[in-house]
């Protein structure tokens, strides 16, 4: 089975339902969250062994850089020029993070775990797909290793993420099936986005998603959370290769930027991503590398590869416009985005196809209103109001549409039934005497006005 089709329903994301093109991306309440789940990947061991049993070709690292065809296609190392992530922090929300990997080392800060079964540090590789997170991590802040890269950031060997000189967040859950000891993941998710958002995270990564477009209201305060501290979230859209025909939670939450993914050839890939009209932006999602746990590497597609990518090129952006809200970076990145499919937001392309380059370096306008929405107006309008009305429920005329009842109601008197008080048969023998008295007279009646 290849990388595309063991790819797994992202969550972390968490729901299940159906979302086609041209279909609202905005959940509707009832809908039950799904358990999250990550992108697959295909271990290689370097240097050059075996190919896998999945027929796989070995990835060496002295030359896993010229694999990396995004770097030069979509502007990084044109973006390098001006930023290359310094200072910057972004939040891995993932599998844990191996931040011994010689492509990593130094840029793994202290995390933390939500799982309650991993590592306090965030460093250990937890779930299905233990190997996650690092893939993850390397394509948004790998460095590579070995020698110093003449006229550009990072080493000449190994991977090189995006954002090479910023500092990784591990944030570690454990994904996929149930086991003694681990939070539910409706506990995770809202742990690991404050816990990022409270450490200093410029960027949150969730590489992450479910089958649905719901999410669980215990969500709903972390997220807002995270918009209030202009705090930028991407995540991915889902991968058709799973199953997934529609772009799941968390990339469906309003203020969330949704990444979908594209070919070789700039097209919207059928395996290796989703559609739905919360996809912000897209990016290449197949024939991805990137780094293994135990200084490994390997081949995989999907969503989960693009959005690092994504979240690097915000770290990028962060560096060079220090004064940006979360929001605004979302806009450089979403107005320099390069049109395609059709003219303008397209459910496959979003606002359309990453450039790196143009998303740091050219003159962008920008608001302060997210183009992607704000998850705190969305609960205030669609999440059951607990509290008294305020002045917005009120009408036009400052009278409400219902009266304000204050009198406590009186609670009623318990009685037994009819048929345990012996009440039931009388009542069925006075109610049939009726009848048949009412039927009696309208029979001498009839019988009156035939004899006339």
């Amino acid at each position: 089975m290849n990388a595309r089709t063991r790819t797994r329903a992202l969550l972390a994301a968490t729901a299940a339902g159906a979302l086609l093109a041209g279909m609202t991306a905005v959940p509707a309440f009832g809908e039950q969250p799904a358990v999250p789940a990550p992108a697959p990947s295909v271990p290689v061991e370097s240097p050059i062994a075996p190919a896998p049993t999945n027929g796989k070709a070995a990835v060496e690292g002295s030359d896993i850089q010229q694999r990396e065809y995004w770097l030069d296609d979509y502007g990084v190392r044109d973006a390098w020029k001006s930023a290359t992530g310094k200072g910057v922090k972004i939040a891995v929300i993932d599998t844990g993070v191996d931040g011994s990997h010689q492509d990593l080392t130094g840029s793994v800060g202290e995390g933390t775990d939500v799982s309650g079964k991993g590592r306090a540090d965030g460093q250990q590789g937890l779930g299905e797909e233990p190997e996650h997170g690092t893939l993850v991590a390397s394509l948004a802040a790998g460095h590579g290793h070995g020698e110093d890269r003449s006229g550009g950031p990072g080493k000449q060997q190994g991977i090189l993420g995006v954002a090479p000189d910023a500092e990784i967040l591990p944030v570690s859950m454990w994904l996929g099936a149930e086991q003694p000891g681990v939070k539910d993941v409706n506990e995770q998710i809202p742990d690991a986005v404050r816990w990022a958002v409270d450490h200093g995270a410029d960027v949150i990564n969730m590489s992450v998603g479910s089958n649905a477009t719901a999410w669980p209201q215990s969500w709903d305060s972390a997220f807002a959370y995270a918009e209030e501290k202009n705090v930028l979230v991407v995540a991915a859209a889902g991968n058709r290769g799973s199953g997934l025909t529609q772009v799941g939670a968390p990339a469906t939450i309003p203020g969330v930027l949704s990444v979908g993914g594209v070919d070789r050839q700039r097209q919207a890939s059928w395996d290796s991503s989703s559609q739905g009209i919360s996809i912000g932006v897209a990016g290449p999602s197949e024939d991805m590398v990137g780094a293994m746990p135990g200084n490994g590497y390997a081949e995989w597609s999907g969503t989960s590869a693009t959005v690092p990518l994504v979240s690097g090129t915000a770290a990028l952006i962060k560096q060079r416009h220090p004064e940006l809200t979360g929001a605004q970076i979302a806009q450089r990145i979403v107005k320099t985005a390069h049109d395609a499919g059709e003219k303008g937001k397209d459910p496959f392309y979003g606002y359309g196809i990453l450039d790196v380059r143009a998303a740091v370096e050219d003159d962008v306008d920008t608001t302060e209103e997210n183009p992607l929405g704000s998850v705190r107006h969305w609960i205030e309008q669609n999440r059951p109001h607990t509290a008294s009305p305020s002045t917005s429920a009120t009408s036009a005329t400052g009278e409400g549409d219902t009266e304000h009842v204050t009198q406590e109601a009186t609670p009623p008197v318990a009685q037994k039934p009819l048929n345990e008080t012996g009440a039931l048969p009388v009542v069925i023998l006075a109610s049939f005497a009726v009848v048949v008295s009412g039927l009696t007279v309208a029979a001498i009646l009839h019988i009156r006005r035939l004899s006339r």
